[in-house]
């Protein structure tokens, strides 16, 4: 008697039974190991296994890399100098990497800036210097999250990188131009890698459903719109979020009907992402980004735009103390004089948000905000303080005028 087993188990089976494995030998004086990597597609997220494999398979990212422009075309004539990736999470920069690595002729090896020391730095070092010396044959170094690196680390890269004995490619999530030594970030080209668009997130649900080989293609899923619409908008523009949610969703509906089908609805796309990951570092650019523009939406009378940004700082979990504390400086810089009970107002947030704490503490913190954007500006008191500081900084200090001095305690009183 044959056993037949269930749909849910088969449409499994089909979409994870294949692997792959990948090589990568280095044999070289100074190398004593074998750098393996091993990638097995029925355990590799479907983020992994839906890697792009060439420039024309990857999504987005066309102000840098639409034919023509300046990286692609250093892509394929392998060209490429120094170069560092920055971007949000999920936006391909490992992608574009591996990417290069299967289309340069020069040697890749790849690092991780949270694993690395500087003992396997000098070897990667040595190795190029003695590749590039017996065989002619260039390196590219890949440092995944190079903001991990300490000065020192970055320091050692520095006489190579210049001289050419190797190629790097950094990626990395944060400012290079903060977090990455200068003197790397100038022998380097930046390019800035943007989050992609909800319409380009759904074409890759749309392709991981059709894939068979590495998707979901055996798994005959039906998608409904709203419910794809839902996936992209809350991945925040994260591919890899994106896709991992799509798995997972896929992999725990059982199937539906006669046909075998998975239903994938708008209640198992909110079951499969929860909640939306919001992009935000509380010592890192978008800390400083995100209030700049809450200030700025604030200054400009922006009701809808000041409420956003708030509501995006409470959301990631930023300090609210902080905001107060801005709020409070806002009033007196940017409303000053044209409204004197904008600071009074925001010395009383300050002491109401300490006082209830969150969740709370967003109503009083909301409150301040609408009133800040609808109140009168004027920067005239702090725009004449600028103006005085200037003045004792630069000019020769003025001696206080006889008739504002304090006659009732002479400098030099008589004995």
């Amino acid at each position: 008697m044959q056993t037949i087993s269930p749909p849910t188990m088969r449409c499994r089976h089909d979409c994870l039974h294949h692997r792959r494995a990948v090589i990568s030998i280095m044999q070289d004086l100074f190398e004593d190991t074998e750098d393996v990597e091993v990638e097995r597609a029925d355990s590799a997220p479907l983020a992994t296994r839906m890697r792009p494999r060439s420039l024309d398979e990857l999504v987005g990212q066309e102000h840098i890399l639409a034919p023509g422009k300046l990286l692609r075309r250093a892509i394929e004539a392998d060209r490429l100098p120094s170069v560092i990736f920055s971007g949000p999470p999920g936006s391909g920069k490992t992608t574009l990497a591996r990417i290069i690595a299967e289309m340069t002729h020069a040697k890749f090896v790849r690092i991780s800036g949270v694993e690395s020391n500087v003992a396997e730095m000098r070897r990667v070092i040595a190795a190029a210097t003695n590749r590039l010396r017996t065989s002619g044959r260039k390196t590219i170094l890949f440092v995944d999250e190079i903001h991990h690196f300490n000065k020192a680390q970055q320091d050692i890269l520095l006489p190579d990188v210049e001289a050419g004995t190797l190629r790097l490619i950094g990626a990395t999530t944060y400012n290079p131009f903060f977090y990455v030594n200068s003197a790397l970030v100038s022998r380097s080209q930046v390019f800035r890698l943007e989050s992609l668009t909800v319409e380009q997130l759904e074409l890759l649900i749309d392709r991981a459903l059709s894939e068979k080989e590495r998707g979901l293609g055996n798994c005959n899923v039906k998608m409904d719109k709203n419910a794809r619409q839902h996936l992209a908008k809350l991945s925040d523009g994260d591919a890899r979020k994106c896709l991992n949610a799509l798995e997972i969703g896929v992999l725990t509906t059982p199937p539906t009907g006669d046909n075998g089908a998975i239903h994938f609805t708008l209640l198992v796309a909110e079951e499969s992402i929860q909640q939306k990951a919001v992009v935000y570092d509380r010592a890192g650019d978008a800390h400083y980004d995100t209030i700049s523009a809450f200030i700025k939406s604030m200054r400009a009378s922006d009701d809808k735009g000041a409420m956003y940004w708030l509501a995006k700082m409470l959301h990631a979990g930023e300090d609210f103390r902080f905001i107060a504390r801005r709020i409070v400086i806002f009033a007196s810089e940017d409303i000053g004089l044209a409204d004197p009970e904008a600071l009074q107002l925001a010395i009383a947030t300050q002491q109401a948000v300490e006082f209830v704490g969150l969740p709370e503490a967003r109503i009083p913190l909301a409150h301040a905000t609408a009133y800040m954007c609808r109140a009168a500006k004027s920067r005239e008191a702090y725009d004449e303080l600028n103006a005085a500081t200037e003045k004792v900084e630069m000019e020769q200090t003025k001696r206080v005028p006889e008739r504002l001095k304090n006659k009732h305690f002479p400098v030099n009183p008589e004995t």
